[in-house]
């Protein structure tokens, strides 16, 4: 049995350090970074993660709460869908703006429906990021970069230099607008990367504004509110892989969190997107055909002075299927401030969160354990509602 096991492990070595040789290192801020991706991991037909993968007891998907939580979230009715059809029908918005209030106020998420755009967009976005991913390692490893200010970068895990525990994701990030000014930045292999996902985030920008009017009308403000800013805004899109894991209960791709921007809208080709309700119940988010998952971040629960919440995620990971997200993250510009709206401030709801912009989010992840401190956590100033 021991001699077994230690064949195992020094046969792990050896494909671990095959794999790593096979990266090219790439130059960022002057240190040399390489890993192996979770991908390259995945594809070594391991039986068993390696340890830097396996997360502390408590915060393990699985636990028994865990699963009687699973048991309950398969009543999938509970989270709520919006039907998008009656968007610029002004008879039918009065109704449609109670949906996205009781949403907003119950959960923090929402999947949308008949929301505009057309399905050879996100499909061809799903295509080439999965062909992004399949390429060689060290054609990937050319844009690698810890740097979280990097305005296009691959990497693994959060941050595989900082994070005490390695998350079973690969990704890349980049700035998606205004695109003209970030396109040309952005990976040319595959060939057609730029043209299919530049449709998806165009086409994602549009909805995110009307979706951010809707939003605003159901807290009490002018649809139009914060128009300009949201115009000159900053979008990020995040394209994440989360491989097949041979022990998935041992591991997260991503823990939980939320995200920092005003609105996230998500699509995903497979389950794995799970969602925190208000008593701290787990809920597995359904992939509808031809839907999209709507989030509300850190920024949208400070405008919203504490109303609305940003909604806390995770991903799990599956034994069998690899998964991809595209999750576009909408904010306003990196040193634009948000707080509260002056029109949500009265003696019930006082001013309960400090001003902050995305690069105050970026000095924040840069300094701190998001796993051990939230940012949101630092902005709050009085009890929320």
């Amino acid at each position: 049995m021991c001699n077994l096991l230690s064949c195992s492990l020094h046969q792990l070595a050896i494909n671990t350090k095959l794999q790593v040789g096979k990266m090219a290192e790439k130059k960022d801020n002057n240190n040399n970074t390489s890993f192996t991706s979770a991908m390259a991991v995945s594809q070594m037909s391991i039986r068993n993660i390696p340890r830097r993968y396996i997360l502390p007891l408590p915060h393990r998907p699985t636990l028994i709460t865990d699963r009687k939580q699973q048991h309950c979230s398969s009543t999938r009715a509970s989270l709520p869908v919006i039907d998008l059809s009656s968007l610029d029908d002004p008879l039918l918005r009065s109704r449609l703006v109670d949906q996205v209030f009781l949403a907003c106020k119950e959960f923090g998420f929402f999947q949308v429906t008949n929301h505009g755009i057309p399905v050879s967009f996100t499909k061809d976005a799903l295509d080439v990021a999965k062909e992004f991913f399949d390429l060689p390692n060290e054609t990937k490893i050319r844009i690698a970069s810890t740097d979280i200010h990097e305005p296009v970068r691959y990497g693994t895990s959060l941050n595989h230099i900082k994070d005490k525990v390695q998350y079973w994701r690969d990704f890349i990030k980049h700035y998606s607008h205004p695109i003209s000014t970030w396109i040309d930045s952005w990976p040319s292999d595959p060939p057609t990367y730029k043209k299919k996902m530049g449709n998806h985030t165009k086409a994602i920008n549009d909805l995110l504004k009307k979706l951010m009017q809707l939003i605003f009308e159901s807290l009490g403000l002018k649809p139009n509110y914060l128009q300009k800013e949201i115009e000159r805004g900053s979008q990020i899109t995040a394209v994440n892989y989360y491989p097949s894991c041979p022990e998935p209960s041992l591991a997260l791709g991503l823990p939980p969190h939320t995200d920092y921007g005003l609105l996230t809208i998500l699509l995903q080709n497979q389950e794995g997107l799970q969602i925190k309700d208000k008593t701290g119940n787990w809920h597995s988010v359904p992939v509808i055909k031809e839907g999209l998952v709507v989030q509300l971040g850190d920024h949208m629960e400070v405008l919203s002075n504490g109303r609305y919440r940003g909604v806390v995620h995770r991903a799990v990971l599956n034994s069998e299927k690899n998964r991809i997200s595209i999750a576009n993250i909408q904010s306003l510009s990196m040193d634009e401030k948000v707080g509260p709206a002056l029109e949500l401030v009265d003696e019930e709801y006082p001013v309960l969160y400090e001003e902050a912009s995305f690069a105050d989010f970026l000095k924040f992840v840069s300094e701190n354990d998001i796993l051990e401190r939230r940012y949101i956590d630092t902005l709050r100033k009085g009890k929320i509602h």
